[in-house]
């Protein structure tokens, strides 16, 4: 039989999805299009905003129209957090946000006995790691691996720790395994991915720290590019940062999540650090990595950010010269502390602080190439776009080059200047 998938959502929701493709495989199935036909889609769900609920719903609301035969599967996190909507859209197999192997199981029992199958649990009481294979089909040049689940910082926005639970680490001997395993499979990079990365460790015995796992993993495997996932701010200090700057295969990337740049919003967020610590995580990892490009996410419009607290978020942005940004108007989420806030925000409001913020993000984005022109970038091409071989600078900046064919090369590369959303260079 055929499947294919559509992801919505991070980049664990992609490793899962990739780990699905291959237990598929090995129980001799293909892997399709989810634009052609198949026997079976699977959507592998977000729910990290409203917004996202709605693109799964439209999801598989086209799926069932377009394929009123093939066997649907829907899993992920808007499953786990409202299993009776997903119901409701005539779907055959309903997983959550954990049991993947079990959830490809049923996903072909479904579509050989034509019966509607589910499996859910509670999250919150899940204590195991889920071990599934790391990279993806043949032909991609970075692979994902996930390294723990779970979050446990219940921040007042976000419904992630009630459908994740809470942290599971990966053993770090399997994580070096399976690192090993990715470069002999040919992959050049490994993103370690996770829902939040810098609690590696906390429930394995001793509780060691996040950076004993990217040292062995990085040792592990010294041909391959390592990039972190989005990094906790209090877990860069000093310490860690020489640490991980003794490896030359580790990206000088960092995705530091912030989500305020005002303090009282930041409280109001139940976020664990403030202002002054986050710039202190910042000039620790230009002092120790120079050169290196720290992007962020953002929320604007925060249930009672006033018009005072978000020029103080704006004005902490531009003193803290990110490379780039994601903006996010501040979605309510049903089941979380700040949905019941006072001072929600209209959508007006919303939009008006997101063209602000996203007007200061770009103009820094463009001033971070703009000092990379005239420099060597070491490149990892990854597809031909029209006339260009594009890839990605160890800082994750992209690269257009005049098509070679060099896909899953790494090359030197001259940046002669700016092109799109990246550089061009020969």
């Amino acid at each position: 039989m055929k499947f294919a998938f559509y992801t919505l959502g991070c980049k664990t929701n992609q490793y899962e999805t990739q780990a699905m493709e291959q237990l598929l495989r090995q129980r001799g199935q293909e892997i399709g299009s989810f634009d052609s036909p198949c026997d079976g889609y699977i959507i592998n769900t977000c729910s990290v905003t409203m917004v996202a609920d709605k693109k799964n719903r439209a999801v598989i609301r086209r799926c069932r129209k377009e394929h009123p035969d093939a066997v649907i599967g829907v899993c992920g996190c808007y499953t786990q957090h409202d299993a009776d909507a997903v119901r409701k859209l005539g779907v055959d197999v309903i997983g959550g946000s954990a049991g993947r192997g079990e959830f490809v199981e049923m996903l072909l029992r479904s579509a050989e006995e034509k019966v509607r199958l589910e499996k859910l649990d509670e999250a919150l009481r899940r204590r195991e790691f889920e071990i599934l294979p790391a990279g993806g089909l043949e032909g991609r040049t970075r692979a994902m691996l996930k390294v723990q689940d779970g979050c446990v910082n219940f921040c007042s926005y976000c419904i992630i720790p009630y459908t994740r639970g809470p942290v599971r680490s990966a053993p770090l001997e399997l994580l070096v395994a399976q690192a090993k395993e990715l470069a002999a499979r040919g992959y050049r990079e490994i993103v370690l991915t996770g829902i939040e990365i810098a609690g590696w460790g906390g429930d394995l015995p001793g509780k060691p720290p996040m950076a004993d796992m990217v040292s062995a993993i990085c040792e592990a495997v010294p041909d391959l590019r390592v990039r972190l996932g989005s990094l906790e701010p209090r877990v860069v200090t000093e310490e860690f940062c020489i640490k991980m700057s003794q490896y030359p295969n580790l990206c000088p990337q960092f995705h530091l999540s912030m989500q305020s740049g005002c303090d009282t919003v930041l409280a109001r967020m139940k976020r664990k650090y403030d202002t002054a610590r986050y710039a202190e995580s910042l000039r620790l990892l230009r002092k120790f990595f120079p050169g290196c490009a720290i992007t962020t996410d953002m929320i604007v419009a925060f249930p009672g950010e006033t018009e005072e607290e978000f020029a103080a978020s704006l004005a902490f942005i531009e003193a803290c010269a990110f490379a780039d940004m994601h903006i996010f108007p501040y979605s309510r989420r049903p089941g979380t502390p700040a949905d019941k806030m006072p001072g929600q925000h209209d959508n007006a409001t919303k939009e008006q602080r997101s063209r602000a913020a996203i007007e200061i993000a770009e103009r820094m984005n463009k001033t971070y190439r703009e000092k990379l022109v005239g420099s060597v970038q070491q490149v990892l091409f990854e597809e031909t776009e029209g006339a260009y071989d594009v890839g990605h600078a160890p800082n994750y900046v992209k690269i257009y080059v005049k098509a070679a064919g060099r896909h899953n090369e790494i090359a030197d590369v001259r940046i002669t200047g700016l092109y799109q959303d990246g550089l061009l260079g020969e």
